[in-house]
């Protein structure tokens, strides 16, 4: 997955660019926007992504005398090409000569033409035209040498419950379970009457007068992302009949709960993410690093592409924030020092028309006069002289672990509460580690090619399915000297969302020493948790709890009040050569800094698997990435930055060269050198990449 960008990156270093349009924009325009790609930097550009109906205005006819010139105009000013095969937005002639193309919803509309996405995934119409433009396209540009990279479709994630994606759902479904005997066990349809004894009687879950059953919307959910895999596959094959050798990929949308992205690694080239963090939002430089670990454990932990982002301001929030140009730099950089090694842009020239006209781009509709031009430029000429940290490792030693299948499963209705967001929980944690200084990979429980044995720490905020599998490589890790922290309503479901028999969670109680009975609500303003070594401030737990007893585990905290008093709160216990925690409830964070919340636990977790933690000041992120350190001040206030902290958290070869030879640390942006005992003062939103100096 990564092979295919470091070949790109071999050649051109870090990538920049983003999505170009050239078809909105009379032929003028291109030698202007080509010669101020060069000024900035650009060195890769998206070409193609929504230009069908320009390129075959009627079934048959092509039209690609335009993308000649505008690939030729790009070659020779040395910028290469991810070109799209443009089938996310088919044009009008489609949906009009074919009504069966279009999307049908669960309530049975169907969406009209006139918009972007207005495809069923199933329709044997659409999949004819988007082979044939994919095949007219490839034929004609595969040995071109502008080419360096081919992008298939555009953010898949379309749903449709039309009667043709009936049909495809049956037959996937005969080759999930064989017989109607082996789906009815797996669905449970004995409740309520359900049981089926015709494959077409089986429907895709449409609104119906009450609640579905969770196991045919979790195998709906499954289907639909292996659909538009299909559909990707479908456009891949196309390009290397003619292409058998660039990388081909696609866009996905980090937290996005459309398709699952672990089913559809090892058919991307290069893990390719579109990421768009709110500026308003003070928890946005973590969450944006949560989703920049995603794209590096989809990757294997090797490096990645950013294929969007905004240079400013989106347009499809309610309010759209601005971002400053030092801001972008910092969002940047940051993921430059989690993996990425290529920050491209939706998109290059702001559209003066259309839905997105207030979307920003590198060049604003006001032109290159612009703040945002300026920093874009500023940017490329940064982004250069990091050339060296492409394909560089990024430093981590602790795994969170997420997987699809549980999201979509504890997003189910009639559950405990529907208060418990999973998300939201993942988030938590994660916005603790990130305020403690330690990067990590999220990686899944529920597959065996992602080893587990590598990291110190292992953290499941909120792994509701667990299979038999996924629970024995758990077991297998903390038996053999890893550390696991479990999180609340864990552990609760099989992979068809039914609850597994005994107490929970039943397939790791042994190895968490703890079991549980009932899962509680929790009254608003939740209930205090007090802590057995007295040396802990009270805690509060909030939306859920458990009714719980320790089966071997030492109790840290209980419930002090409300319908869990006295119940296990969380616990510590050992298994094997290992240890684990089990947080069993949703554990707030103390804003006080106290230890009695969430961030307690995980610092104790931590520190007794010997993860140093890199914490700086509030809002200040260190990264090691290969031997450099990247250190971003993500506020709006002047910081400082602690090297023998940072320090700390780094390779053992460059702590050890430092200490045994006191070599200094010398800014690859700045030249600037630093004692490694310094404490460097941080601007607001600044960024230094330091490296040891080689004799």
């Amino acid at each position: 997955m990564t092979a295919g960008l470091a070949r790109l990156t071999d050649e051109l270093g870090l990538l920049y660019g983003g999505d170009y349009n050239p078809e909105q924009w009379d032929p003028a325009v291109w030698r202007e926007d080509v010669a101020l790609m060069r000024e900035a930097g650009v060195n890769l550009v998206t070409v193609g992504v929504f230009s069908w109906s320009h390129l075959e205005p009627r079934p048959g006819e092509y039209r690609f005398g335009w993308l000649d010139e505008v690939l030729g105009l790009l070659h020779d000013a040395g910028i290469a090409v991810d070109l799209a095969t443009p089938v996310a937005s088919p044009p009008p002639w489609l949906g009009h000569r074919h009504p069966e193309s279009l999307p049908t919803t669960a309530d049975g509309t169907v969406l009209s033409y006139g918009s972007r996405n207005q495809f069923c995934p199933s329709s044997d119409a659409y999949r004819a035209a988007a082979a044939t433009i994919a095949e007219q396209l490839t034929a004609r540009y595969a040995g071109h040498p502008a080419v360096r990279m081919w992008h298939a479709g555009n953010e898949y994630g379309q749903v449709c419950f039309c009667d043709r994606c009936a049909e495809r759902f049956r037959d996937w479904l005969r080759a999930r379970y064989g017989t109607l005997d082996a789906l009815n066990a797996a669905w449970a349809t004995t409740v309520w009457s359900q049981e089926y004894g015709d494959w077409a009687e089986i429907l895709p879950p449409r609104v119906a007068p009450y609640h579905r059953n969770p196991s045919q919307e979790l195998d709906f959910r499954r289907f639909g992302s292996d659909l538009l895999l299909g559909l990707y596959r479908e456009q891949k094959a196309v390009i290397r009949r003619h292409d058998p050798d660039r990388p081909v990929t696609t866009n996905l949308m980090g937290f996005f709960g459309g398709i699952d992205p672990h089913e559809w690694r090892a058919d991307l080239d290069v893990i390719a993410d579109d990421a768009y963090p709110d500026p308003a939002s003070p928890d946005a430089p973590a969450d944006a690093a949560l989703v920049n670990h995603l794209a590096r454990g989809l990757a294997g932990g090797g490096s990645w592409l950013r294929m969007e982002q905004a240079a400013s301001a989106v347009s499809w929030r309610e309010h759209n924030l601005t971002k400053s140009p030092v801001r972008l730099r910092t969002e940047v950089l940051q993921a430059l020092a989690h993996g990425c090694d290529g920050a491209l842009f939706f998109q290059w020239r702001q559209a003066r028309s259309g839905p997105e006209r207030f979307h920003s781009a590198m060049l604003p509709v006001a032109g290159a006069d612009t703040a945002v031009h300026q920093g874009v430029r500023a940017l490329g000429a940064e982004l250069r002289a990091l050339r060296g940290l492409v394909g560089e490792p990024v430093h981590r030693r602790v795994a969170l672990l997420w997987d699809w299948t549980s999201w979509w499963a504890a997003g189910q209705v009639a559950l405990p509460t529907a208060r418990l967001d999973p998300l939201a929980t993942l988030r938590a944690w994660h916005r603790e580690l990130w305020r403690l200084g330690v990067v990590v990979d999220v990686v899944p429980a529920d597959r065996d090619d992602v080893a587990l044995d590598g990291y110190d720490l292992v953290l499941a905020p909120a792994q509701y399915v667990l299979d038999g599998a996924a629970a024995a490589r758990l077991d297998a890790y903390v038996a053999g000297g890893g550390h696991l922290v479990w999180g609340p309503f864990g552990g609760v479901a099989d992979g068809l969302s039914h609850l597994h028999a005994g107490r929970s969670p039943a397939p790791l109680r042994h190895v968490l020493g703890v079991s549980a009975e009932e899962w509680v609500p929790l009254p608003d303003g939740g209930s205090t948790v007090v802590w057995s070594d007295g040396r802990h401030g009270p805690g509060t737990a909030s939306t859920l709890g458990e009714r719980t007893r320790s089966d071997g585990a030492d109790v840290l905290a209980t419930y002090d009040d409300g319908p869990l008093a006295g119940c296990v709160a969380v616990a510590h216990h050992r298994h094997g050569e290992g240890r684990a925690w089990y947080v069993g409830a949703d554990l707030a964070v103390c804003e006080d800094g106290s230890d009695g919340g969430l961030g307690g636990v995980l610092r104790a977790a931590l520190d007794e698997a010997g993860v140093s933690s890199g914490a700086q000041a509030p809002g200040v992120e260190t990264v090691w990435r290969g031997d450099a350190l990247v250190a971003i001040n993500h506020t709006d206030r002047p910081a400082a930055l602690v090297l023998g902290a940072a320090l700390a958290t780094g390779p053992a070869a460059v702590r050890d060269a430092v200490a045994r030879d006191g070599t200094p640390l010398a800014d690859l942006l700045t030249g600037a050198r630093h004692d490694a005992s310094a404490t460097l003062p941080l601007a607001p939103h600044d960024v230094v990449v330091l490296t040891t100096v080689r004799p």
